[in-house]
Order: C-alpha cells, then sequence, then structure tokens
C-alpha cells in the first residue's frame, strides 16, 4: 500500500436515500457524503495525491477555513495500481508529478476498511460509487459503508460490479483514523 496522507471531514449518518441498512455512517473518501472540511486546492498545501503529508500541515491549513472540532482526521493509503473498466487493465499510480509529497506515516491508526474511488482527472479524489451512486445497497459493506480487504475490492472490480457507476479509473483506498 501506498501512503497518501490526511484528510479532516465531516463525518455524515448514512443518508436516508441509501437503501444500506448495515451503514451507520460514511466513512468514503469522496466529497460526496461526508464532505472534507473546506475547498482546500487554492491554497496549494496538498501534497501530489491532492492531501495533505501530516496532520500538523493539515491543521494549519484546515484553522484558515473553520473550526476544526467536530471533524474526523482521515489517513489514506492506497492500492498501487488503479482499474480501467473499459480496457480491464491494472495501471500503476503515482503522485503527482511537480508537487511535493512527503507523508508522514502516523505512529497509531485504526483501519476501517476499503473504498473504491474514481480518479477520472487524476487529481482529487471525485466518487466513491459504494456511497455516491448508492452501491452499498447491491454490495455488501460495513458499518462505514466500506469493503472488508484489498482483494474484495480487486475482485469486485474486475467482476464489473462498479462498471458504469461513474467514470473510472478506479483505486483502492485504505481508510484510517488516527488513535
Amino acid at each position: 500500500m501506498i501512503p497518501l496522507g490526511y484528510m479532516l471531514k465531516r463525518v455524515e449518518p448514512a443518508p436516508a436515500w441509501l437503501k444500506a441498512p448495515q451503514v451507520q455512517q460514511v466513512y468514503s473518501v469522496s466529497n460526496c457524503v461526508s464532505g472534507n472540511f473546506a475547498d482546500y486546492v487554492p491554497q496549494w498545501r496538498h501534497n501530489g495525491w491532492w492531501l495533505f503529508d501530516s496532520p500538523a500541515l493539515h491543521a494549519a491549513a484546515a484553522s484558515m477555513h473553520v473550526p476544526v472540532t467536530g471533524l474526523t482526521m482521515f489517513y489514506y493509503e492506497a492500492f498501487e495500481r488503479e482499474y480501467d473498466e473499459d480496457g480491464k487493465t491494472w495501471t500503476a499510480i503515482a503522485p503527482q508529478p511537480g508537487i511535493a509529497t512527503n507523508v508522514e506515516i502516523p505512529a497509531s491508526k485504526r483501519l476501517h476498511g476499503f473504498d473504491v474511488v474514481t480518479f477520472m482527472v487524476h487529481t482529487t479524489p471525485e466518487c466513491s460509487p459504494l456511497s455516491c451512486n448508492g452501491l452499498a445497497a447491491e454490495i455488501p459493506t460495513n458499518a462505514f459503508c466500506l469493503l472488508d480487504s484489498v482483494d474484495r475490492a480487486r475482485a469486485l472490480l474486475e467482476a464489473g460490479a462498479f462498471n458504469n457507476s461513474e467514470p473510472g479509473p478506479f483505486r483502492i483506498l485504505a481508510v484510517y483514523t488516527l488513535e
């Protein structure tokens, strides 16, 4: 797994339209249901994965926008390849060139599961079809609207479970909170 960085998010309960009774809170990587702390891109403090290299750097950027109380700090890692549903191929991923990336690995983290996220533009995480498109109603997830393993995410992608949900390619991201 490749360390990607950190993001403060407003965690939301499962919306009523998401017909997945197992989902209690949405920990998806996307900004669709549980939103990011603010529109952070114009500050250009993010790394080449379009996240933040450390909680301290992130807190400094967030303090310019909102109080950080009530937000949850997430840490993400990615499976080293992304899946193209059209070509049915896996391709290596890398941070955006020209943007410094030096992710600080957390001393203690808690894994909540794995999200499948679209990266059509290859910058910021886009949609998480399990939550954004309601696929958690068809694909069993945990209470956080996440999958339990990378292997399961890979198998679902290769079986076409995410086809026609959102434009890909798709990346598999491990979703952690800090302890």
